[in-house]
């Protein structure tokens, strides 16, 4: 069976972007920045996407294309032996991810549906967090708007990459900037919202640490879905006559863009009306309805705001599906129809107890954990970076030659020595150090 590929690499950028351009981005960055020294953090993240989030992006796609296969199949055919376990180690990281990352994205999509009824047009802070906590503690709802949810990433990526994948992404993406734009320009608007880009972009170098740093190299990884084997399933995708460091330098651009226009969107807003910055995901679907409740037309950038939500969340799930569906297809030699169909709905059944668990079944905990933040942890502070660690390990080590031979046309032997240098030594200290201060944190 031929594999895929993009139809363009336009195509091939913006999926890539898509994938790296998730929820996160909106509703984690610019607290994460806010809070860790504006424009010093900014400083600081920037510099680790355009080195070793660069070298590590590069080298996945370099991989999925030399291979021309998944996740699993890249490692066995380069190496085999112990190492396609990196590539099970992302399947399942993909697939655990997804179950709880799509309930996420039922929230969004029902938060539509409330924005459009007006019953969250609200701005006490209080009452929407009760709202809040009232809805996802439901045993129903959040059930029904999760099985909508992925649904709609299925239809998506049944479609296949050209017609399905690619389709959605040059569409959504220049959407999701547009609506980013207008609520941003509406921000901008607002009394006391330059404090709130001060507070954003000024830089605070006394913030800078041990415990910043972490940050900024655990939320480089994380923006970018690095470990996951996205990029290398992508990759495979890609033809041979498509450059991938400019390809991974526009897919880096594009997010960190969107990460940096998320916070000139969220925190003049936020403090315009005196909310707290520093609220976390709650900014989300506590702090920013209030604050539209307060604006004219504020039930119409509230729709807006949940939308540009929906669209950030399903680029990222549809990667997510792909990959599994992929290591279906691969490996169990079923249809992409099939291989899609059984992955979603593996992943919709694990997303039932842990949408479940912020709820009815919040009392059943596993190492002081209910089944949503235990799936968080397990994949964020575990599989992720030590995927991401044995991947760079692999690279450095043991499939040089074939990454070198997908980027090397034109490039000085200098430069090829300092990548390799980077995946042999100097990624697997960082990312280690990353694993070590999460668990312990």
């Amino acid at each position: 069976m031929a594999r895929s590929q993009w139809g363009s690499r336009l195509g091939f950028i913006l999926a890539a972007a898509g994938s790296a351009i998730g929820l996160g981005a909106i509703w984690k960055f610019p607290y994460v920045a806010a809070t860790n020294g504006g424009g010093a953090f900014l400083f600081v993240y920037l510099g680790i996407c355009l080195t070793l989030g660069l070298v590590l992006m590069v080298s996945e796609m370099a991989l999925g294309r030399a291979a021309n296969a998944g996740a699993v199949g890249a490692f066995r055919r380069l190496a085999g032996g112990f190492w396609p376990v990196i590539g099970y180690m992302g399947v399942l990281v993909c697939f655990l991810i997804l179950s709880f990352y799509s309930v996420v994205g039922g929230w969004t999509v029902a938060y539509i549906v409330k924005s459009l009824q007006g019953s969250i047009m609200t701005s006490d802070p209080k009452a929407l967090g009760a709202i809040f906590s009232g809805f996802i503690s439901d045993p129903v709802q959040p059930v029904l708007y999760h099985g909508g949810f992925a649904l709609l990433t299925l239809a998506v990526v049944v479609g296949g990459v050209q017609k399905g994948i690619e389709t959605l992404s040059k569409f959504l993406m220049p959407a999701l900037f547009a609506l980013m734009l207008v609520l941003i320009a509406r921000g901008l608007t607002l009394p006391g919202a330059i404090e709130g880009v001060g507070y954003f972009v000024a830089p605070d170098f006394s913030k800078v640490s041990a415990a910043m740093l972490v940050d900024a190299l655990g939320l480089a990884f994380f923006s970018l879905s690095l470990g996951l084997g996205i990029m290398i399933t992508y990759g495979s995708y890609v033809g041979r006559e498509s450059k991938l460091v400019s390809s991974a330098l526009w897919v880096i651009a594009l997010t960190v863009a969107t990460c940096f226009l998320a916070g000139l969107m969220v925190l003049p807003a936020v403090f315009a009306f005196g909310f707290d910055p520093s609220a976390g995901p709650g900014l989300t679907f506590i702090t920013m309805p209030a604050v539209f409740a307060h604006l004219p037309l504020g039930q119409l950038f509230a729709v807006m705001f949940f939308c540009l939500l929906l669209l950030a969340a399903l680029t990222s799930s549809v990667s997510l599906l792909e990959v599994v569906t992929s290591f279906a297809i691969d490996e169990l030699r079923l249809s992409r129809r099939a291989a899609a169909v059984l992955m979603a709905a593996g992943t919709f059944l694990l997303g039932v107890p842990a949408s479940l668990s912020l709820g009815v079944w919040g009392d059943y905990q596993l190492f002081g954990m209910n089944f949503f933040d235990l799936l968080d942890f397990v994949t964020s502070k575990l599989l992720m970076p030590a995927g991401e660690l044995l991947l760079a390990l692999f690279v450095g080590w043991k499939a040089w030659p074939a990454v070198r031979g997908e980027l090397s046309s034109g490039r000085s032997p200098r430069i090829m020595r300092c990548m390799r240098g980077f995946c042999m030594a100097l990624a697997p200290l960082l990312i280690g150090w990353i694993m070590v201060a999460g668990i312990g944190g």
